[in-house]
């Protein structure tokens, strides 16, 4: 399919995030700024399927009220009409092929959870793996735009693959409890916990890597988070074990 230089550059990026050494829940929080960015799209949300309680679970989201979501995990998805028809389908599909956006608009799903954000045209994609849903993408688009269309779903079903691989291999990593803590770092991750491990100030490493000091900050809260850590001295250590 023809794709734009933007389209491009957005896919250039969403792929390369997703060759990184991610972790499960940090592959649906990251690909969603992408997703928005690449589709012109206003909301994101992603889900995994958990088969014994039936339920969607962990839970993560773009524009969203965080109090809205939550209601979402406890009353609404009970009443939600779309979703489990889209899950089913197991391909990218718009929201208005399970259901029109008339009927739609008259559910109390709508009305009292999606609308309460702006979500108005809804696009979902989910991942699956062993016949288990794995992970979902949920983007949405407010009312003042124009709904998703075909070409959507073509840029949807070039990514899919991509983004299940990633899930995969998050939890093989995850299930491999003889890893190294360092294992579970990106490459840029471990590029900065090494150049922290040296005593550079996140001023320096901004400079050396090109990068802004806001993004060095952010690379290490993932850093400390993947390495189970609260402070720059210890990172040397766990990189060493």
């Amino acid at each position: 399919m023809f794709v734009t230089s933007a389209e491009s550059r957005a896919l250039s990026r969403l792929f390369g995030l997703l060759a990184e050494n991610l972790a499960e829940r940090e592959v649906r929080e990251r690909i969603g700024h992408d997703l928005l960015d690449l589709l012109g799209a206003d909301y994101f949300a992603s889900f995994v399927w958990d088969e014994q309680s039936r339920r969607f679970a962990d839970g993560v989201w773009i524009n969203m009220s965080p109090d809205n979501v939550a209601r979402y995990g406890s009353y609404y998805q009970a009443c939600d009409p779309i979703t489990l028809k889209l899950q089913a389908r197991r391909v990218p599909t718009l929201v208005n092929q399970v259901m029109g956006q008339r009927e739609l608009m008259r559910t109390e799903f709508f009305n009292d959870f999606l609308a309460r954000d702006g979500l108005f045209w809804g696009v979902n994609v989910y991942s699956f793996a062993d016949n288990r849903n794995i992970g979902d993408l949920r983007i949405w688009r407010g009312r003042a735009r124009a709904n998703f269309d075909l070409r959507t779903l073509e840029l949807l079903r070039l990514i899919e693959p991509a983004f299940t691989s990633a899930l995969l291999r998050a939890r093989g990593r995850h299930a491999d409890a003889g890893a190294p803590p360092c294992a579970a770092l990106s490459r840029r991750e471990l590029e900065i916990a090494q150049m922290i491990a040296e005593g550079l100030p996140d001023k320096v490493i901004a400079e050396r890597l090109g990068i802004g000091f806001t993004t060095v900050r952010t690379y290490c809260k993932r850093i400390f988070d993947k390495l189970e850590i609260d402070r720059r001295s210890a990172v040397a250590a766990r990189l060493m074990k």
